[in-house]
């Protein structure tokens, strides 16, 4: 987030130097705004030109782009609007070089001036801008992941055990009853039949109890 809002302005800046570069002089008191568009493709002529039909309009467009760039969070876009305020220009600067023969930096103001420095410091402020944007991010790539569609958890058939990694046992398609199962043979405590575990006091039955009158005392019958 940072880097998007720091390449931004830096990106803005660059595109308002390149913007107003035109409007000040670019070699020998001539100002930018004054070279018509057509001129960087023919050959620099002493003709005027209007504002809208000078060098100016791609450097408008450069400066759209950004804004455009800025709002989507594309470096690529950023980096393309720079890239044509460099382009211009360097062209500019060759034409100018084949109509005067040579190009100098003068310090009378006959030779290059301040407007081809601002628009030249433009077009890298915006490639820098660029470089330092972040772009969209994981956040836009984890937005479009979210939008897609997430296909259902598809049940086995009817033939296929359903196994549970990484033991691969039987999981609950395969058990018929929701209790859990019965253990295989639970402890009752020790068999009061085993003559081992007689020790004990048994307690006695409740049917030979004497003075139960429902159920009396249980007798062997007598030995004939």
């Amino acid at each position: 987030m940072i880097r998007n809002i720091l390449g931004s302005l830096v990106a803005l800046a660059g595109a308002t130097s390149a913007v107003l570069s035109p409007f000040r002089d670019w070699y020998a008191g001539r100002a930018g705004q004054d070279y018509r568009l057509e001129d960087l493709f023919g050959g620099i002529t002493a003709a005027e030109s209007g504002v809208l039909v000078s060098i100016l309009l791609p450097f408008l467009a450069a400066a759209l782009l950004v804004i455009v760039g800025v709002v989507l969070r594309s470096r690529l876009v950023v980096a393309l609007a720079g890239l044509v305020v460099l382009g211009f220009t360097i062209l500019w600067m060759v034409r100018q070089g084949q109509a005067a023969g040579s190009l100098a930096v003068a310090g009378d103001g006959s030779g290059l001036q301040v407007g081809v420095v601002n628009a030249l410091a433009g077009g890298l402020l915006m490639l820098i801008g660029a470089l330092l944007m972040s772009g969209r991010g994981r956040r836009g790539r984890r937005s479009r992941r979210e939008r897609e569609p997430v296909e259902p958890y598809a049940a086995p058939a009817a033939d296929q055990v359903d196994t549970w990694p990484p033991t691969q046992e039987p999981g609950m398609s395969v058990q018929t009853s929701p209790w859990p199962e019965p253990e295989v043979d639970p402890y009752t405590g020790p068999d009061p039949r085993d003559p081992r575990t007689r020790s004990y006091p048994q307690a006695p039955h409740p049917e030979d109890d004497p003075r139960d009158p429902v159920h009396p005392p249980h007798r062997p019958p007598p030995q004939g």
